[in-house]
């Protein structure tokens, strides 16, 4: 047994990872007691070593070098990446055989926010596996030791490792938004050293994030892409958020494609080398989906939505592929099987690259009327509450099915509605797709009916 820590703040143990904002609940001592609990339970794990890489939030520095001397003080080693996005920290657990990592990162949420997602012997953890570390703490259970750190650049062996497997089969110039998060450093040599000519924007790293936020989930953020496509002979726009695992997508005419039609492409991509394969996305995704995978030969599998949750699905079922809503892609053939928005902008490139015109390759694809996901606010706990009465009490007429994986999605002959419950923030989240304005009207409606029964005098945001 080892020294106490008083308990971290209970707010910043999410069903993901570990976040907060800093200096509030996201302390200095707070990430060095969750660095000790992550070393014991690394060390309980048969675990020697833990790659360490942080994004370029102005708080970085300082919190990843207490969550390493958290480590250390456990007795385990720390592998100090540096500034890196998270999907290098992935790497790096393979790459220098550690099987573990940490990537201190605020990802997509405001500059005075950060924290941690962490691999331990190759399990992403998340749940009841992240509310453990607290408790931990809490218990004091917590092993004694005197760590090392040492340093390692990864950045020259993931750029080789893309450039070796990826081909263009010519050369593309292409529009690369960094958001000035941390994928500045290392999206520019990668996309020039696979033959792209490019029209940077926004590559310096700074964590004040000055231009834009860095979240191409959200189409204010994909402005400066489009702008920079009309002004310019790039091809394509291709725009990542804070830490590097998500892909935003823009085309020459200035039209965004969302992840779940990318899916499609990398889907009939990866399916013509591995015939049957089984495809894994989120109950947020385009119903087009299912039957865009079938016809190619395909299993499509809808999982619950959350980066950890799919990852595990796909290291469950061994699946070369899967994706969500909000731009998490997950290759594992000819990859790790780890969320990785340069890998996937890699990979969309090479299928690009063989056509003449990727624009009209991108429109294409199989399209519907849909709603940007919509918000239900409200308190801690509630839209679970909220979700729990619509599966037991609400009837969707004309609904040809309910699926309830995650939240409630109505399935009709011509569209769907999904209310599910945010796993981050309390909210209850919704979607709405169809083939026209009076089919998502119509769902809309049974969805406000539905829900106004269960919780009447809700404000609801369609």
């Amino acid at each position: 047994m080892t020294e106490r820590y008083a308990a971290p703040a209970h707010e910043i143990f999410k069903a993901y990872d570990i976040r907060g904002i800093v200096d509030r609940t996201l302390t200095v001592e707070a990430v060095r007691a969750i660095g000790h609990a992550l070393g014991s339970e690394a060390r309980d794990r048969g675990q020697r070593a833990i790659a360490v890489g942080r994004d370029g939030r102005l708080s970085g520095p300082a919190l990843a070098g207490a969550l390493s001397e958290g480590i250390c003080a456990a007795g385990i080693d720390v592998i100090d990446i540096g500034c890196v996005p998270t999907p290098l920290a992935y790497f790096a657990a393979f790459e220098l055989g550690t099987d573990s990592c940490v990537s201190v990162t605020g990802s997509h949420n405001p500059p005075d926010y950060n924290g941690l997602k962490m691999v331990l012997g190759g399990q992403t953890l998340y749940g009841e596996l992240i509310q453990d570390l607290r408790q931990r703490i809490v218990d004091g259970r917590l092993h004694a030791g005197s760590g090392q750190v040492r340093r390692a650049d990864v950045v020259p062996a993931y750029i080789d490792r893309i450039v070796g497997d990826v081909r263009l089969s010519r050369p593309m110039k292409i529009v690369v938004d960094c958001g000035n998060g941390v994928a500045g450093a290392v999206a520019p040599e990668l996309f020039r050293r696979l033959g792209c000519e490019l029209v940077p924007l926004f590559c310096e790293v700074d964590g004040n994030f000055p231009n834009h936020h860095p979240d191409p989930s959200k189409p204010e953020n994909l402005r400066d892409v489009v702008r920079a496509l009309a002004d310019t002979d790039a091809e394509l726009g291709l725009a990542f958020d804070g830490d590097g695992d998500r892909l935003g997508v823009v085309t020459k005419e200035g039209d965004i494609i969302y992840p779940d039609r990318q899916l499609m492409l990398f889907a009939e991509d990866v399916l013509s080398r591995v015939p049957g394969g089984e495809i894994i996305y989120d109950v947020k995704c385009t119903r087009n989906l299912a039957t865009w995978i079938r016809e190619r030969g395909g299993q499509p599998t809808m999982w619950n939505t959350g980066h950890a949750l799919v990852k595990a699905k796909l290291k469950e079922t061994g699946a070369p592929l899967a994706g969500e809503m909000s731009g998490h892609i997950f290759f594992k053939e000819r990859w790790y099987g780890f969320d990785d928005g340069l890998y996937a902008g890699a990979r969309l490139l090479e299928i690009l690259s063989s056509r003449d015109d990727p624009g009209s390759v991108l429109k294409a694809l199989p399209d519907a009327v849909s709603t940007p996901e919509l918000n239900i606010k409200m308190n801690e706990g509630e839209p679970f509450e909220l979700v729990r009465r619509l599966k037991e009490q609400a009837r969707f007429e004309g609904a040809r099915e309910l699926i309830t994986i995650d939240g409630v999605r109505a399935e009709y002959a011509d569209g769907f509605g999904l209310a599910r419950p945010s796993n981050t923030t309390p909210v209850v989240v919704l979607r709405f797709e169809a083939d026209s304005d009076a089919a998502i009207g119509r769902i809309q409606q049974a969805f406000r009916d539905a829900i106004l029964t269960v919780w009447p005098g809700l404000e609801l945001p369609f």
